[in-house]
Parts: C-alpha cells; sequence; structure tokens
C-alpha cells in the first residue's frame, strides 16, 4: 500500500496530531510497515489453533463474608471540615 503526503496528513488531522513537512515521508513510511504487518497476521491460517483457556474459567476459592474492619464513620468525620447527617459537605465547584 502506497500512502501519498496528503493522505499521511489527513490520517494525521484525524488522529488529533501535529506532524511537521520533514517528518511525513517518515509517518507514512512506518504506517506502511504497520499495515503490512496487519496484512502478514491476517494471511495467517488459525483454524486448527486451539483457543486458549481463558484463566478465570477455574473455580475462583471465595473467602467467607464477613466484617472485617469496624466502622470508622464518627471518628473519620469529626476530621472533616464540615460534616452533616452523616455525609461530608463540600464546596459547590459547577453553578
Amino acid at each position: 500500500m502506497i500512502l501519498d503526503k496528503s493522505e499521511v496528513r489527513k490520517i494525521a488531522q484525524l488522529a488529533r496530531l501535529h506532524i511537521s513537512d520533514a517528518d511525513v515521508d517518515e509517518i507514512g513510511h512506518r504506517i506502511k510497515e504497520i499495515l503490512t504487518l496487519v496484512d502478514q497476521m491476517q494471511s495467517v491460517e488459525t483454524k486448527p489453533v486451539e483457543p486458549l483457556y481463558h484463566p478465570f474459567d477455574a473455580v475462583q476459592k471465595l473467602r467467607p463474608d464477613v466484617v472485617t474492619e469496624r466502622n470508622n464513620r464518627e471518628e473519620l468525620q469529626k476530621l472533616a471540615p464540615k460534616a452533616e447527617m452523616g455525609l461530608y459537605l463540600v464546596p459547590k465547584v459547577l453553578d
């Protein structure tokens, strides 16, 4: 696949990248190499290959569902600059 300079500039614009005129040829060459590699990867025959097993297919060891920490809410709210009815009050940031 051959990319001319206008196509490289259009790709850069779509990607919101600024490239200098001096770099257009090198970037075009790199894009061409990437597309060539993708073509090579797509041409590989994968039908006889067994799919890999996903690590989460195994049964996960579960822990008991018990409370392990005590409720520090009152103590932590005493440290807050402002708290009311169990909620932290913060300054308004949006109008």
